[in-house]
């Protein structure tokens, strides 16, 4: 049965970001359940490496997602590799709504994570090979506001749960993740396969097409269309040329490519946010807020993220990512010294907190509020900066054979260290305490580092472009800028040169290929 696609890229992502929502469910799926009454004495106080373990689950699938995303998504395109996530997550789901111990609510945030790491590593790839330059920021961060939204609507849908009594609490609150799952497994026989995915496994027909009714409202020979064709396939011929297999992802400047892609997902890790997504409500009990009160405010920290990357939507196109990242990772820098300084002079509880054994050290009066803003506005650069930027940086940076697998790969980065910061947060917080800010501090500033020495400037260009911008003859990274995109020239010299989509077809003598040469050597 076929369905009739739309070709609106707005449209497109808001439904393809849905799968941002699952991850963003299950993150706060956590967050408002585990200081509750019901969850202590249902899983019997579980602290340490045990809820380290439950916390760390859904990374642990996600590692597994991330490895099979690749080759899935190049055998069977973008949108069918999402739709076969949502089995994973239809499974997971079930099993965590009947848990019956820490066992069977690790087993199914593992299997929900394999969902999070094929959709966090394939629907940014799908976005940005549907979007225009100009617009795939703006695109891709719809994928991290999606997240955020299913972190803010299942944090306060567990919080509403609280009040259930019993089991039936949380349970009633994780079998609510079906909903989200239903939704966008509607909407994916809607939407259009990635133009060059279509390209990539040589349907050259569909792929034009495809291309024409997202870029120039079907016309096929509309000079963004020409141009933009001509690009993708003759990158793709020069890539083919160099072979495959995994030696691919460290032949020529591709090695740079492959560090860039993971590193950036690993630094998003290591720079310490999570602690805040996945543990804020251990943070603020240091802090001294208790009950509903701590509940009320963890969740706004969830509505600032919100707020603050929907800013970002709408100027992401025009600031630089190597800006945003390198500003952003020392800004984060800053406010986890201050809230490790501050934790330092507080008072060691041996008990734990309220009897919570996660919790050792705890401060008042004004260090608790100087804690409390500084950890909202740690949330606020994150949102501004790494959170989406990370994404959209490592999206952009693979070629078009690599970028399947060279995004889940990145995605592997990103959920190894997940995985492993989940796991060791609540015994950080149990056996270094403040010590742990100051570490996630240090690593923000090697982030800045590695930002301003490795990572070159991708906003505004081609995705193709992109290529050259990491070749061995490249650009330092510190002297690339914003923009500057040759395509426009060439959109230009094809409506000179009245260049058609046949003529690319054929390889004539009037090809896109020669008038990039010349806008290169500067003769257009």
């Amino acid at each position: 049965m076929k369905f009739p696609k739309i070709y609106n890229t707005y449209f497109v992502a808001l439904v393809a970001t849905v799968g941002g929502m699952l991850f963003g469910f299950d993150i706060s799926s956590m967050s408002a359940i585990i200081l509750t009454d019901q969850y202590i004495e249902f899983f019997n106080n579980p602290h340490g490496v045990q809820q380290g373990a439950i916390g760390s689950a859904l990374a642990a699938g996600s590692i597994v997602g991330s490895i099979i995303a690749g080759p899935i998504s190049n055998k069977w395109g973008r949108r069918w590799s999402i739709m076969f996530a949502c089995l994973w997550w239809l499974a997971g789901t079930a099993i965590q709504a009947a848990v019956t111990g820490a066992g069977t609510l690790i087993a199914g945030r593992v299997l929900n994570g394999v969902t999070v790491g094929i959709t966090s590593s394939q629907v940014p790839v799908y976005l940005a090979e549907i979007a225009k330059k100009e617009k795939r920021g703006s695109i891709i961060i719809i994928q991290q506001l999606a997240i955020e939204w299913g972190i803010l609507i299942m944090y306060f849908i567990g919080y509403g749960c609280s009040f259930i009594p019993g089991p039936a609490s949380f349970k009633t609150a994780w079998g609510l993740q079906f909903v989200p799952c239903v939704i966008l497994m509607i909407g994916i026989p809607f939407l259009p396969e990635s133009p060059r995915w279509l390209a990539k496994v040589d349907r050259s027909e569909e792929a034009i097409k495809t291309l024409a009714k997202i870029q120039a409202d079907g016309d096929p020979n509309d000079p963004l269309v020409v141009a933009e064709w001509e690009e993708i396939t003759t990158v793709l011929a020069l890539e083919r040329q160099s072979g495959g297999g995994l030696g691919i992802f460290f032949k020529k400047g591709m090695w740079r490519r492959s560090m860039a892609g993971i590193s950036v997902q690993i630094w998003q890790q290591l720079s310490g946010a999570n602690v805040m997504t996945y543990y804020v409500v251990y943070v603020f009990q240091m802090a001294s807020l208790t009950g509903n009160v701590n509940l009320i405010s963890s969740g706004v920290q969830y509505a600032l993220f919100i707020i603050f990357t929907t800013i970002m939507f709408f100027y992401i196109d025009n600031l630089g990512r190597r800006t945003l990242l390198m500003y952003g990772a020392l800004g984060m820098a800053a406010c986890h010294f201050v809230v490790g300084g501050i934790l330092s002079a507080g008072e060691y509880v041996p008990g734990g907190v309220d009897n919570n054994l996660n919790v050792l050290i705890q401060v008042t009066g004004s260090k608790s509020h100087t804690v409390i803003a500084f950890s909202y506005l740690l949330i606020i650069i994150y949102a501004l900066t790494l959170a989406p930027v990370a994404w959209i940086y490592a999206a952009e940076v693979w070629s078009l054979e690599t970028r399947a697998t060279g995004m889940g790969w990145s995605a592997v980065g990103n959920w190894v260290f997940n995985f492993a910061l989940a796991l060791f947060v609540p015994p950080g917080f149990a056996n270094i305490t403040w010590k742990l800010f100051i570490i996630f501090g240090v690593l923000c500033v090697a982030a800045a580092i590695q930002v301003f020495l490795t990572y070159p400037e991708t906003c505004g260009k081609t995705i193709e472009e992109i290529e050259e911008m990491f070749s061995d003859g490249g650009p330092r990274a510190w002297h690339t800028k914003p923009g500057h995109s040759k395509l426009d020239a060439i959109i230009e010299q094809v409506k000179e040169k009245h260049v058609g989509i046949d003529d690319v077809a054929r390889g004539g003598s009037i090809s896109v290929g020669a008038v990039a040469k010349d806008v290169e050597m500067g003769k257009a």
